[in-house]
């Protein structure tokens, strides 16, 4: 492994330097991911938690099985990312947030911590249970009826598993300083 770090902190190992187990961690997660994007770059360095995580991930991306939309996604990840103040991811989600169609004066607000609302009963639900969420706040019984209503135990578990998983991922690309923009080495 070389000393200088690749990603942020972080020294990625050559395809050719990889043990077995990784190589196949590595083949997989290019499988379910179609790339090695952001913290799988480091995540498939542990073969045995990239075997669990890239499909769990590929689970939460568009087109994954879940039950929100790309709006919605969106909206939970950037209050997430930005939560654990990681650059990479928050930056990243800005740009996808936006792309997907929010307007950019709500993903500002969401991504620096002022109050924002949306006219989409949906993504307003998301939104609350994201902040409510990150906030450490005890869930009030007219959020939770909203979000059952809005969601169903379905969509209201899709938005917080996928928040756990992008706080996996903001905290890992945040603990190796992974700024934004980084692209690592060349696949």
């Amino acid at each position: 492994m070389s000393e200088t770090p690749t990603f942020g902190r972080f020294t990625e190992i050559a395809y050719d330097k990889m043990s077995p187990e990784q190589q196949a961690a590595y083949k997989d997660m290019m499988a379910s991911r179609g790339g090695l994007p952001g913290p799988n770059k480091i995540l498939v360095h542990n073969p045995k938690l990239a075997n669990v995580i890239g499909p769990y991930g590929a689970y939460h991306q568009t087109g994954g099985g879940n039950s929100i939309s790309e709006r919605e996604r969106e909206i939970a990840v950037c209050i997430i990312t930005s939560h654990w103040r990681s650059a990479y991811p928050t930056s990243a989600h800005e740009r996808i947030g936006k792309k997907a169609g929010l307007p950019s004066a709500k993903v500002d607000a969401m991504i620096g911590g002022l109050p924002t609302g949306f006219d989409d009963e949906r993504e307003q639900v998301v939104y609350e249970i994201a902040m409510v969420l990150t906030q450490g706040r005890w869930v009030p019984r007219g959020l939770y009826d909203r979000a059952v209503k809005a969601l169903g135990h379905n969509g209201i578990t899709d938005v917080i598993a996928l928040m756990g998983h992008y706080s996996t991922v903001a905290m890992t690309l945040a603990f190796y300083d992974v700024p934004d923009g980084a692209t690592g080495m060349a696949r």
